[in-house]
């Protein structure tokens, strides 16, 4: 394993800083910097490339030095205590920190269930959202997340710390034209008989249990803000929503809230 020796800000450590804080040099290098024991433990789980390593020698525990010794690495960083503090996200210093590979965007690479159930958040433009999203996925058994529009980055170091792990077991697909989107959905439509294409509204449609959610489908969530874009409840086969109770003043649910409950629907009827 070669190591590398870190004292000073040099220009490693100014790449890291921008790994944490600037979209388009993440982009540029193709490349995040990942903390956390589950979110690394989940990132080698799941085979994710992981190009690094960052930690300081004289504060590893065993499970740290052991993820050193047995993942492969291009090169690994040895950084005094006080560099790991300022990387660090957390106000309890991460002994292990990580930079990793992002994955390419391919809709067609991700291997669908043979009843798949796939989601679609429309241009999210809240990190905490975004991540809470991935982790329902996760939790309620979708295929896959697709991402759409000009959005929050789903490599922010805030999605991956708010999807809890999940980040690195649900396969998420940024898509940035509806033209290859509804190409993809076509071939769905043809592969799988019954695939149905199940658009979310805050306005009064068909209630989410009265419309049947056990087949193939794909889920679209909309914006916080502006819901799906036109094009998106166009392309839809069914509207449906969340009822709101009579005495309510709210009418509707946070978008990442009104997924979980959505989702779970999904499950509830495929279970029974």
């Amino acid at each position: 394993m070669n190591e590398i020796k870190i004292v000073n800000k040099n220009n490693d450590f100014q790449k890291w800083e921008v790994l944490k804080t600037n979209r388009n040099k993440r982009y540029k290098y193709h490349e995040f910097l990942v903390e956390g024991v589950r979110s690394l433990n989940e990132a080698v789980e799941n085979h994710w490339n992981i190009h690094s390593f960052l930690y300081d020698r004289n504060h590893l525990s065993d499970w740290a030095a052991n993820m050193i010794h047995s993942v492969h690495t291009k090169v690994n960083y040895n950084l005094t205590a006080s560099l790991m503090r300022e990387l660090s996200g957390k106000e309890d210093t991460s002994e292990l920190m990580a930079v990793i590979e992002m994955r390419n965007d391919d809709l067609n690479s991700v291997p669908l269930s043979p009843n798949p159930f796939l989601v679609l958040f429309d241009r999210p433009s809240n990190k905490g959202n975004l991540g809470t999203m991935i982790r329902s996925c996760d939790a309620l058994g979708a295929d896959m997340l697709i991402v759409t529009g000009h959005a929050v980055d789903l490599y922010d170091p805030d999605v991956v710390v708010s999807a809890m792990g999940s980040f690195f077991n649900m396969p998420a697909v940024r898509v940035s034209d509806q033209e290859s989107l509804f190409g993809y959905l076509q071939k769905l439509k043809k592969r799988y008989p019954g695939f149905q294409v199940v658009g979310t509204t805050a306005h009064r449609e068909n209630p989410a249990y009265g419309v049947d959610l056990k087949g193939p489908l794909l889920l679209m969530m909309g914006n916080e803000t502006m819901g799906l874009n036109k094009a998106f409840k166009e392309y839809c086969d069914v509207l449906c929503t969340i009822p709101m109770a009579e005495s309510s003043y709210a009418s509707s649910l946070n978008v990442s809230c009104a997924a979980s409950v959505l989702m779970y629907e999904v499950t509830r009827q495929r279970t029974r």
